[in-house]
């Protein structure tokens, strides 16, 4: 690192810094989120920022709203390109919750074919409300997704414990949850502002980029268990460490769905 990002670097530390410390101070997320060279698209990030300070975004007036789109001067792949990093980064870090749940599944069974089975399954039902909310089919409130959310993970981490072995309904239990945490990603992408004429393009550059992060988790659970299965009993796993990762996901779990429902 240069010693010009280092200063850059410090000088950012210290205005957060100030920021928390100063009671009057307001806090505008989306300036950290569109900082620097891998954030969002510049022209977006103006506009986002615009609209948390109340300024008119500009020849849209007054008006403009987060369910209207700004103009994008760039080719679809480079779209593409950018919402296939923006949705890793929905994963890794910013979606703990899409990370238990996928952990959740990861520590359902010993053997690989019940995990690709529910990866499989949960992935297609994801894509499928995806597309369905964020192209307007479907609008269900997030003060209903976000609880469900939370539920599932806590119903497939619980019922790690409660069979030793992925049962036979397990695939549709997983396609159901996975219907609820599409709407959940849909949220989040339809927040971001869309380039006019390449919904396409975003939209299935954001979901290649959710996929990335989430077989990115169950790759890494894969590299750092797979030398423990080897040495312990399939007996001593499940014991050892499925269950008690289960228990802590499914505590977790019902915790953010109680917290999500009081909060409203």
């Amino acid at each position: 690192m240069t010693l010009i990002k280092w200063l850059r670097l410090i000088l950012i530390c210290g205005a957060l810094g100030l920021a928390v410390a100063s009671p009057s101070a307001s806090a505008h997320p989306e300036d950290e989120f569109c900082f620097g060279d891998g954030g969002l698209d510049p022209a977006l990030c103006r506009a986002l920022q615009d609209m948390d300070r109340g300024k008119d975004p500009g020849p849209r007036g007054a008006g403009f709203t987060e369910t209207e789109t700004i103009d994008f001067d760039r080719p679809w792949h480079e779209t593409f390109a950018l919402y296939v990093k923006i949705g890793v980064g929905h994963i890794l870090p910013g979606g703990l919750d899409h990370i238990l749940f996928v952990l959740a599944l990861f520590f359902s069974s010993t053997r690989l074919r019940p995990l690709i089975i529910q990866i499989s399954a949960f992935t297609v039902a994801h894509t499928a409300t995806l597309a369905l909310v964020a192209s307007g089919v479907l609008s269900p409130p997030a003060s209903v997704v976000e609880p469900l959310i939370a539920a599932t993970i806590a119903f497939v981490a619980i019922e790690n414990i409660v069979f030793k072995d992925m049962t036979r309904w397990r695939p549709l239990v997983v396609f159901a949850f996975g219907l609820i945490h599409g709407m959940g990603f849909a949220g989040f992408f339809g927040s971001l502002g869309l380039p006019d004429g390449q919904f396409w393009s975003a939209l299935i550059g954001f979901n290649v980029g959710v996929e990335i992060g989430q077989l990115s988790v169950v790759l890494a659970a894969f590299l750092l268990f797979f030398p423990i299965r080897r040495l312990v009993s399939e007996r001593g796993y499940r014991h050892m460490f499925a269950w008690p990762a289960s228990g802590l996901i499914g505590l977790t779990g019902l915790y953010w769905a109680v917290e999500r429902v009081v909060s409203g």
